[in-house]
């Protein structure tokens, strides 16, 4: 008998400057719906859900647990959903009411690592040890200690270990507490050069022709998405960025136009 089913269209849910990933989540989750929710935006994955459970995540370089736990931190980007379609794998095998537990801990946890290491630019060098105890360390601990010269900055050694930032920022918050580690005098010189006021005046201004007040929202939103401020955004960033906020505007010719006049400013030096 000849497969009659209806591929349903995708259904767009939201928008991640607007509402939070969870409450778009909730009510699939609790109608026990089967499909594909998408991430269109800077950055893009998906999640599967099969009957109300979470079974396959991925983004463009992760998949499983993981891929869901960076997903649910996004901050920009469209939500659609696409019922009634099944991941060609299962990269999740950890119930949902479990793995959503993990998540709200990881919450927790990732405010406490910023509090102690608040920019991935900061260094670290080994400590004196006062107390006299031995300490057991792992493998991935010893790595860190080994790199921890006062030099390089906790995003260097994350990028020599090839290890994702949480990973990194989370040993490192290790062993700080263990007292194996402390900040340096000071945080390394950066030798990039910072985006000037004019520059945001700019944006805001182009920004607020085509989005009006809410203009000055999307680009704090985005400098968040950027763990950035309008004092510490990098002239090395300044095109992405405009290039996310351009993403923000609804209407594609308006976008265009938008990261088009900002370029010509970025070229002028300005």
């Amino acid at each position: 008998m000849k497969d009659e089913r209806i591929v349903m269209p995708e259904v767009v849910l939201g928008d991640l400057t607007q509402v939070r990933l969870f409450d778009i989540l909730k009510p699939l989750l609790i109608e026990k719906k089967t499909g594909r929710v998408a991430f269109k935006g800077k950055e893009e994955g998906e999640i599967y859900l099969e009957l109300g459970n979470i079974s396959h995540a991925k983004t463009s370089d992760s998949v499983g647990e993981y891929a869901f736990f960076t997903i649910m931190e996004w901050k920009m980007g469209k939500i659609l959903f696409e019922p009634d379609v099944f991941p060609t794998e299962r990269t999740i095998s950890t119930p949902t009411e479990q793995l959503l537990l993990n998540w709200s801990y990881r919450i927790q946890e990732w405010e406490k690592i910023k509090e102690a290491i608040p920019s991935s630019n900061v260094v670290f060098r080994l400590s004196l040890q006062k107390d006299g105890q031995d300490k057991n360390i792992s493998a991935d601990q010893w790595n860190v200690v080994a790199l921890s010269n006062g030099v390089k900055t906790v995003s260097e050694i994350g990028k020599a270990l090839n290890w994702d930032e949480y990973k990194i920022l989370k040993t490192v918050f290790q062993l700080v507490r263990m007292g194996l580690l402390e900040k340096g005098e000071a945080q390394r010189p950066v030798k990039k050069r910072w985006v000037g006021e004019n520059f945001f005046i700019t944006v805001e201004n182009e920004l607020r022709r085509v989005m009006g007040p809410v203009a000055p929202f999307v680009m704090d939103d985005t400098l968040t998405e950027f763990r950035e401020t309008r004092d510490s955004l990098p002239q090395d960033q300044a095109l992405s960025f405009i290039e996310a906020v351009g993403e923000q505007i609804p209407n594609a010719q308006k976008a265009k136009e938008f990261v088009r006049v900002m370029k010509e400013f970025l070229a002028l030096g300005k």
